[in-house]
């Protein structure tokens, strides 16, 4: 009759070896979780003690992973980060930009957590503590920090060094209500007049404004265009032949550290790859770019500086920025106008036309983050409920015991 196998998850009969120097290992089989017996051994003063770290080691071996190669239980996490980097190059599938993202985030917020950690060591709880604590930061920290922790530690999983990825059991992070907020036609009006009369007047020292800030924001408002996606347009871009002047979206001006600020030939989604019909404000203004550009290849940007290189959407912001705080209005920024286009959009027409000028491939981000609520009901609700306006005294409307109908 054949020795029974040893169950998984436990182990056999212990040995004791005398070592040269006096010590002695405690060895045993243990058979791991993938069903293969493996040698196990720690060493001490004594058998006893040997035994001890032996029995010690066992219990803290938990699902037993080898790892290939490059990755084991044992590797610290920094080299985890290290072949997640150099994947992430190797596939090729994100943008530029976005690996940057993602680097920036393990780099500043996530390695000072989990630096000193093995992959073995990385459990759920330690890894739901540490978004609970970035998200009393902010929301978007914490959002950011999950989506990296995710990707590194499911190529650990691939690379069978972690038997299941820890962020798969950790707790939904619940993000703060927020209200999407439109300017108002007084608003954006101040807000041109702002930008137009900015270091204008007479008397004042340095170069005047090119005009392109304002040429900028009316493309905005006219478009609905992110502000990358406008700093990216090129002469060859726009149609003014036609009524009304159209305008195809199909790149975006992004910075990399290590590159400088570039136009990148793809905008952020597959879905954000538009062409949209403009309003006669809008076309004025690419027009007034065009003549800047009209002795210029088709690919040369509407928007540039001094030596024709992109602008930053960085720059841009900043200036904006400081002449709407020299004009006291606050709370403007370029997402706000891309709200507003939206909100008009819903109101006016639908929602479905809203998210297709915007770029978002369904209604459901259109409608949660760029559309404002609008908080007054329909006033026809106050002539249907007249219906049940109390009845006179001797009034016809009711008679005897019968009840009147309503719906």
């Amino acid at each position: 009759m054949s020795r029974p196998r040893t169950p998984i998850g436990t182990f056999g009969a212990i040995g004791f070896d005398e070592l040269p120097d006096g010590s002695v290992r405690a060895r045993t089989r243990f058979r791991d979780d993938d069903g293969r017996l493996r040698t196990v051994q720690a060493t001490g003063a004594g058998r006893r003690s040997a035994e001890r770290a032996l029995k010690a080691k066992i219990a803290t071996r938990g699902s037993h992973v080898t790892g290939t190669g490059d990755l084991t239980p044992d590797s610290p996490f920094p080299r985890l980060v290290d072949v997640w980097l150099e994947d992430m190059e190797l596939e090729d599938r994100l943008a530029a930009r976005s690996r940057a993202n993602y680097e920036q985030t393990m780099r500043t917020v996530v390695m000072p957590a989990f630096e000193h950690y093995t992959l073995r060591e990385i459990s759920i709880s330690k890894v739901d503590r540490f978004l609970k604590a970035q998200a009393r930061i902010s929301y978007g920290r914490a959002k950011r920090a999950k989506v990296v922790l995710n990707l590194v530690l499911g190529l650990a999983l691939r690379y069978e060094a972690i038997g299941r990825n820890p962020v798969a059991g950790t707790a939904r992070l619940r993000q703060p209500p927020r209200r999407a907020k439109a300017l108002t036609l007084a608003e954006i009006q101040a807000v041109r007049h702002a930008v137009r009369s900015w270091r204008r007047g007479a008397g004042l020292p340095g170069p005047k404004p090119d005009g392109q800030l304002e040429a900028i924001v009316e493309v905005m408002l006219g478009t609905s265009a992110r502000i990358g996606e406008v700093l990216a347009i090129r002469k060859g871009d726009v149609d003014v032949t036609g009524s009304p002047a159209t305008l195809w979206i199909a790149g975006t001006v992004v910075y990399l550290k290590g590159a400088g600020t570039y136009r990148q030939d793809h905008p952020k989604t597959s879905s954000s790859r538009r062409r949209v019909a403009v309003p006669s404000f809008a076309a004025e203004a690419l027009r007034q770019r065009l003549v800047a550009v009209a002795d210029e290849e088709p690919d040369h940007l509407l928007f540039f500086s001094r030596n024709h290189t992109p602008l930053s959407t960085a720059n841009v912001r900043a200036r904006l920025r400081k002449v709407l705080e020299e004009a006291k209005i606050v709370g403007v920024t370029p997402h706000a106008f891309r709200r507003t286009v939206a909100t008009v959009l819903d109101r006016e027409a639908s929602i479905e036309l809203a998210a297709e000028l915007l770029g978002h491939s369904s209604t459901a981000v259109t409608k949660a983050h760029y559309v404002e609520r609008d908080e007054d009901v329909d006033p026809v609700t106050a002539q249907i409920l007249e219906r049940l306006a109390p009845v006179e005294a001797g009034s016809d409307s009711i008679s005897g015991d019968e009840p009147s109908e309503l719906p």
